[in-house]
């Protein structure tokens, strides 16, 4: 296991466990979260539980509303209500049928609204700087896919 090179590093763990292609998760630390992989039918699954790609999805949108979060307050501004829409576009050819190519989603699109009273100018900093510190947006985007994110800012009631 990876070791911690400095303070600021935080290791994320996790322990599974399954059979066929469904896994129960649980998370490392403290809380000892649970959850169930599955995937579906057309991949082995019986869609009993969402799918790796549907988590990596989430993962993806929860992220820049963390990251989002911090970033805000240290531009002073408020944030409310959330909605994401995320789609990832997989060509399933090289996963499923063995072709030649990459496996990895071609391309993913996030729009994101949010409630704010950020400005113009502040919520452009906003949407760039937590797509720069969001872990999960820089999977997506050093990954080489076409990534492609839209923001909309809505005033917060």
């Amino acid at each position: 296991m990876a070791t911690r090179p400095k303070a600021s590093v935080v290791p994320f763990t996790h322990h599974a466990e399954g059979t066929g292609v469904a896994q129960q998760v649980t998370v490392g630390g403290d809380a000892g979260h649970v959850f169930d992989v599955d995937t579906y039918p057309a991949f082995g699954g019986s869609d009993s539980s969402p799918s790796p790609l549907s988590y990596v999805l989430a993962a993806l949108s929860s992220c820049n509303q963390i990251t989002a979060s911090i970033v805000a307050k240290e531009l002073g501004v408020t944030l409310g209500a959330w909605t994401f829409e995320v789609q990832g576009d997989l060509d399933t050819a090289v996963m499923v049928s063995g072709e030649q190519g990459n496996a990895n989603f071609d391309a993913v699109t996030v729009r994101a609204t949010v409630a704010t009273d950020a400005d113009e100018a502040t919520f452009t900093q906003l949407q760039a700087e937590t797509e720069r510190r969001c872990p999960v947006t820089q999977l997506f985007v050093r990954s080489g896919l076409e990534y492609s994110a839209e923001w909309v800012a809505q005033p917060l009631s």
